[in-house]
């Protein structure tokens, strides 16, 4: 107001940013889009085929289920998984390779048959209260929050489906953190990836929390969950995410693909004849195989595993936690392959006596060769190999070479360089026009994005002699 003291003018929200309609939104972003397919620059699609928008406004809840709140109670610090009796494991479809709406459906379908059993003796709402869910957490974070609120809903349905009250439908959930994206390699990553995780299955909403070591130490574990608590106050709201447009639209997504899936299990004749016929197990393998792939050729990127290695950490004697336990479905981990080409360079090391060099040979363009530098140093780095760069190749005492330049410079520079060395020479980048060129020029290989790393650096591995 004009009369009113300096500083205490009330600021109206509503009159200085008047609403905007959705309509305007878009406008606005196809022409900053300048003609680029919206769906391919802005939708994202989840590993569970949900289209996520780039932005969600209070319409987008209309008709969507409202998450299930929590109970008010604040979720434990668990130093040990001890897990209730006949646990709902979850976390073995996680492991085995499962999606986010595998991992809900699948395990609905089995608590469903576990609650149809015991309901046979017992009232519902006391059969209901001895089922607790064990669900592992990744490191999709958004995804894994709504995984979890998800489960709520699903589970409270199905409860009250058998004639359970909305209290015995509060589901128990044990969330621990995931190992199918750890390393023994990456420690420091490791407990970076734990601590996102934990955050996610605290503001999911879980009933005890227990943040497994991966290499780092088990202080560390506690810790985290201590200051996620203490510091960060994660137990202080029943359900933090809550109104989170895209949290809640995510959420039902979530749930009304589980419950699909759910049902096609149903119609199989429940959990366990599904597990019986296979079809679970092939379902977890299309699942587990995509995940391979893209760790492979780096289209999912493991940070200090199939991307961004750290130079100095090329052995490890990490154990990793899980290893001989039973499971229904075998357990794998991304980083597996990666470990196995690194462990394959280490064995080759303790008998030659050093670690095989690669040498970036940097012309050119400046802003290619250092890209396409990087690039090499990475993808190389992977499998434990020592990196030298320079300009010259004379007096190199690298087992393989790597040009790096720019794709109208390769042909002479691989003229050039493939008749004065010794040493397989390789190009970094795919100049499709000039690959033949190139070869008959001498050049042995091509890595770019592409490219299957696990496949290629085994490749070199053989070509260099290394021991299986």
């Amino acid at each position: 107001m004009p009369d009113s003291a300096p500083g205490t003018d009330v600021l109206n929200l509503s009159q200085h940013f008047p609403p905007t309609p959705t309509a305007e939104w878009e406008a606005a972003i196809h022409r900053d889009l300048k003609g680029a397919d919206y769906e391919k620059k802005l939708v994202w699609r989840t590993e569970e085929e949900i289209a996520v928008r780039p932005y969600y406004r209070r319409e987008d809840l209309d008709g969507k289920a409202a998450a299930v709140r929590g109970d008010g109670s604040a979720w434990e610090a668990a130093q040990e998984p001890e897990m209730a009796a006949g646990a709902i494991r979850a976390d073995q479809l996680h492991e085995a390779g499962a999606n986010a709406v595998q991992e809900l459906g699948y395990a609905l379908a089995a608590a469903v048959e576990r609650l149809a059993k015991l309901a046979a003796t017992l009232p519902v709402d006391k059969a209901a209260r001895r089922i607790e869910f064990v669900f592992a957490i990744g490191s999709t974070y958004f995804m894994e929050i709504a995984k979890l609120r998800a489960a709520r809903v699903l589970w409270t349905q199905a409860v009250a489906a058998f004639g359970g009250s909305a209290e015995a439908g509060r589901i128990r959930i044990l969330a621990r953190t995931s190992r199918r994206n750890k390393s023994v390699c990456d420690r420091y990553s490791n407990l970076l990836r734990a601590t996102t995780e934990a955050m996610a299955a605290a503001i999911g909403g879980c009933r005890r929390l227990f943040v497994e070591p991966f290499g780092f130490d088990a202080h560390l574990a506690l810790n985290v969950q201590r200051v996620l608590r203490d510091e960060a106050h994660l137990d202080a709201a029943a359900d933090p995410a809550g109104g989170s447009y895209f949290i809640e639209v995510l959420t039902d997504a979530v749930a009304r693909e589980a419950w699909k899936l759910f049902q096609q299990v149903e119609a199989e004749g429940g959990y366990a004849k599904a597990r019986e016929s296979g079809s679970v197990a092939r379902a977890l393998e299309a699942s587990r195989a995509a995940r391979k792939k893209a760790a492979a050729t780096r289209r999912r990127t493991l940070v200090g595993v199939n991307n961004y290695p750290d130079p100095n950490e090329k052995t490890s004697d990490v154990v990793p936690p899980g290893e001989g336990e039973e499971a229904p479905f075998p357990a794998f981990r991304l980083a597996e392959p990666f470990e196995k080409i690194r462990q394959r360079t280490t064995r080759h090391t303790a008998r030659t006596g050093c670690y095989p060099k690669l040498l970036l040979l940097k012309r050119g363009d400046l802003r290619m060769r250092m890209a396409r530098a990087n690039f090499g140093r990475n993808f190389f780095g992977c499998a434990g190999f020592d990196i030298a760069e320079a300009e010259e190749y004379a007096g190199t005492d690298a087992d393989l070479i790597l040009l790096c330049s720019s794709d109208a410079e390769y042909l002479e520079m691989a003229r050039e360089v493939c008749a004065q060395v010794s040493v397989p020479v390789i190009v970094a980048g795919n100049p499709k026009e000039q690959v033949e060129a190139l070869q008959a020029a001498g050049v042995q290989g091509f890595i770019h994005v592409q490219s299957d790393a696990v496949k290629i650096l085994s490749g070199w591995q053989d070509r260099l002699g290394m021991e299986a």
